[in-house]
Order: structure tokens, then C-alpha cells, then sequence
């Protein structure tokens, strides 16, 4: 990191090669770097609790005002925090430090910058945007901030339950938030939520040879996923005019036991994109329906289902002027829609604060190969300095 006697500096510093990269870009190298697959995730992940750290280390020499949490056994977030000389309102810059695994990648944690791209798991999903939240923050404290607050908080677990996000929702209040998560510097105004659902199927087990005693569960699945077919094409005369239409598809399926056998169990488990309108628990009714019909036409027909997980899906208020002063921020050019990914925006969003999603963006989001555009990580947090300075 390039620091100036008095705290953050945005000087160009050397990439490794001859080269000279921002200092933000240098930033992320270093995140990437560092190993934050989420445990929950891949046993044996080293979680956030050494990417905190860095993070804090940073913000600090910069005289931001830091906290880093343990929200949960080994899971950390990081709270950074620079006041204005007056009242005004609180602004909260969030992103996650945590990263889906890294099977079949070549060298992930060695960031590589070069062709304006920066390589390596995390980079685009999402440690360019955190880079750019640290990069903001530290401008504004080596700058200072005439009124209100700007609040930077990094938070554990996003890839899994976001416990990170749900312990500042609870915790924190503030006027509006950005969350960076990569929207290739679109302003997201919206995205759709997920309901996640098992369903099982019981038969008989049986040799194969011996059709009058056995029943194929795997078979009685069948007439659950056509259901679910049929589910599915209806979705589309239920356009949403912002978010699209809902969406399901079978994610796992598992049954049987060996190829001389009928199965006895078959288990199904599919994830439901909802949108705004719909009912919390639209998904599990969807499927009890599918399954008390096929019941209907068949006495013998065993099945059960159970929700798993799931969050909901978010809209800007429209009585929020944060997305326009984000888009002023950007020189009032920007383009505004909806995220095809869930973000923490929603539940920062539900618990009060308006929300944004804006980042960078780059390809191979949870691929083998990741990257992010490091013009954009600058473009952010340059945006994201003078969003501080319009909004707070």
C-alpha cells in the first residue's frame, strides 16, 4: 500500500514487472492473496478472520476509526467509520471479504494484473469493490468530510447465510448504502430473492425382478419434476417490470441404491428466484400443490417437502434519491436496472436503510477463471468519494 506521512495516498506504485499500478489496484492484489474461502462453504476455509485484519490495518493508518467483530465463532466483521465537523446523514459502503472455494483453479491465490484485468479468486466477487471501499474511505479520512458520516462495513459470510450483513441490520443504522457487489458500474436498483426446497419421494424397496412389490421413488420424482416443468413455463406471464420473471430449476437430485434394486427414497433439492409481490413462503406452497395433486390422482403416492433457506427480494424505495445521487456522482450518465444475483441489499434494504448495488465488474464470477477490471475498481471508489461528499 502507498501511504503518505499524514495517512492514505493515491500514488501509483510499482506492480512487480516494471509496471506501476494505483494503489487501490495494489490493494486488491494484496486481498486476493489472502485466503477467505468461506468455511461453511468448503470445510477447512480460513473464513475472514486474516482478511479482517488487513483491512483493519489499512483503514487505520489512514485514521478511520476501526472495529472488527466477531459475529460468529471465527467470523469477523470489519467496521470503519469517518465523522464529519457537523451533523448530516450516514452513508454505509458494504461489501463481503469472504470467497466461494477454489477446486480446479490454477494458483488462485496469486493475483496476477495485467491487460487492465486483476486475476484471482475474489476478484470480482468481491474483494475489487471491497478495494474500492477501503480506496474511498481513506480518501475521504485523508480529506475529511465536511458533514454526517461515512461508514465502511465489511462483512463475513455472504456467500452462505450472511450472518455479516444481518449483524450490522441489526446493529447499525444509517440514511442509505452501496453495496459493490460487481454490477459493471450499473446502478442496481433492485434484484430477486431465493427460496431453497427439499422434496423426498418414498417407495418400496424390492429386487428388481419383483415389480409387484417394489415402487420406484426415482420414478414417482419424475412426476414431481414434471410438475415443476409445468410450474415453471407459467412464470412467464407473471413479468415483474423491473425484476423479470420468476424462476425455478432442480439443483440436486439423489436416490437408490444399487442398479438391481428398486429405490425406496429419491431426494430433490431446487432453488425458486421470487420477486417482488410474492408471498415468503411461495415456494414450499408451489411444491405441496404439485404434490397433494399427484396424491390426488394416486393413493399410493409418498412425498414430502421442506423449505430450507431463503431471502427475499428488494426494491429501492422510490422515494430514495440515492440512486440519483449516485448517478450524478458518476457524471449523470450511468445506466439503472436490475441484478440477476441476490445481494445483502436486502436485508440492509429490510431493515431501513435504502440500498444500492454498484461495483465493478469483470467475468468468471465463482469460475475457474476470475477476473475484474481494474479501470472500474478505480471508477468506483472514485465515485463512490464523491457520493460520500453529495449524500452525507
Amino acid at each position: 500500500m502507498a501511504q503518505a506521512a499524514g495517512g492514505w495516498s493515491t500514488d501509483i506504485v510499482m506492480d512487480g514487472t516494471g509496471g506501476v499500478v494505483d494503489s487501490t489496484i495494489s490493494l486488491l492484489r494484496d486481498l486476493i492473496a489472502i485466503d477467505s474461502v468461506n468455511p461453511l462453504l468448503v470445510p477447512g476455509g480460513k473464513g475472514e478472520g486474516e482478511i479482517s485484519e488487513a483491512i483493519g490495518r489499512v483503514l487505520r493508518a489512514a485514521a478511520v476509526d476501526v472495529e472488527i467483530i466477531e459475529v460468529a465463532p471465527g467470523r469477523f466483521n470489519v467496521i470503519g467509520v469517518v465523522r464529519g465537523s457537523a451533523s448530516g446523514r450516514t452513508l454505509m459502503l458494504c461489501g463481503h471479504s469472504d470467497t466461494v472455494g477454489v477446486e480446479g483453479m490454477d494458483a488462485p491465490f496469486s493475483p496476477v494484473v495485467t491487460g487492465g484485468k486483476v486475476y484471482g479468486r475474489g476478484s470480482q466477487d468481491m474483494k475489487g469493490g471491497v478495494a474500492s471501499i477501503v480506496g474511498a474511505m481513506c480518501a475521504i479520512a485523508q480529506s475529511g468530510l465536511s458533514r454526517g458520516a461515512l461508514v465502511a462495513a465489511i462483512v463475513a459470510d455472504e456467500e452462505y447465510s450472511s450472518i455479516g450483513a444481518e449483524a450490522v441490520a441489526a446493529q447499525m443504522k444509517a440514511d442509505g448504502a452501496v453495496v459493490c457487489e460487481p454490477t459493471d458500474l450499473v446502478i442496481g436498483i433492485g434484484h430477486k430473492g431465493f427460496s431453497w426446497v427439499e422434496v423426498a419421494t418414498e417407495g418400496r424397496a424390492a429386487h428388481g425382478s419383483r415389480p409387484d412389490e417394489g415402487k420406484d421413488a426415482i420414478l414417482a420424482m419424475g412426476r414431481v419434476l414434471e410438475g415443476l416443468a409445468r410450474l415453471e413455463a407459467s412464470f412467464a406471464e407473471r413479468e415483474h417490470p423491473l425484476l423479470g420473471r420468476p424462476s425455478l430449476h432442480a439443483s440436486l437430485i439423489s436416490g437408490g441404491r444399487e442398479l438391481s434394486s428398486y429405490p425406496d427414497h429419491c431426494s430433490m433439492s431446487l432453488e425458486r428466484r421470487t420477486v417482488e409481490g410474492e408471498e415468503s413462503g411461495v415456494a414450499l406452497n408451489e411444491v405441496e400443490e404439485i404434490l397433494a395433486e399427484e396424491k390426488r390422482r394416486d393413493g399410493d403416492f409418498r412425498a414430502t417437502a421442506k423449505f430450507l433457506f431463503g431471502r427475499p427480494p428488494y426494491v429501492v424505495p422510490p422515494g430514495s434519491n440515492l440512486p440519483d445521487l449516485l448517478a450524478a456522482a458518476m457524471g449523470g450518465s450511468s445506466t439503472r436496472g436490475a441484478m440477476t444475483f441476490w445481494t445483502d441489499a436486502a436485508i440492509l434494504g429490510h431493515a431501513g436503510i435504502p440500498s444500492v448495488v454498484f461495483g465493478p465488474g469483470g467475468e468468471g464470477l465463482h469460475g475457474l477463471v476470475e477476473y475484474v477490471r481494474s479501470d472500474e475498481v478505480i471508477a468506483c471508489r472514485d465515485t463512490l468519494v464523491r457520493l460520500a461528499r453529495s449524500f452525507c
